[in-house]
């Protein structure tokens, strides 16, 4: 497994969602440093397994199957204006 990427923290991160196949339940999310992780739809935490692209979401980085970095637990960001 690769280390952590660079520029982008431990924990929880935040961006949007810049794709979703629905059908395959396979998306991509990309932080705000410009970062691009891959998500599955049973890692939405609210249990819907479905999400709208460019919707603001924060999530957690872990090391998927695959070996490389997913998004893990992704809720939707309120953003105040």
């Amino acid at each position: 497994m690769s280390a952590q990427p660079v520029g982008v923290p431990l924990g929880s991160c935040t961006g949007v969602v810049v794709q979703f196949d629905d059908p395959r339940g396979l998306g991509e999310v990309v932080s705000d440093s410009g970062v691009h992780y891959p998500f599955h739809c049973a890692n939405i935490a609210d249990g819907t397994r479905r999400i709208d692209v460019g919707a603001a979401v924060s999530w957690q980085v872990i090391a998927g199957r695959l070996g490389r970095w997913e998004a893990c637990d992704l809720r939707p960001v309120v953003i105040d204006r």
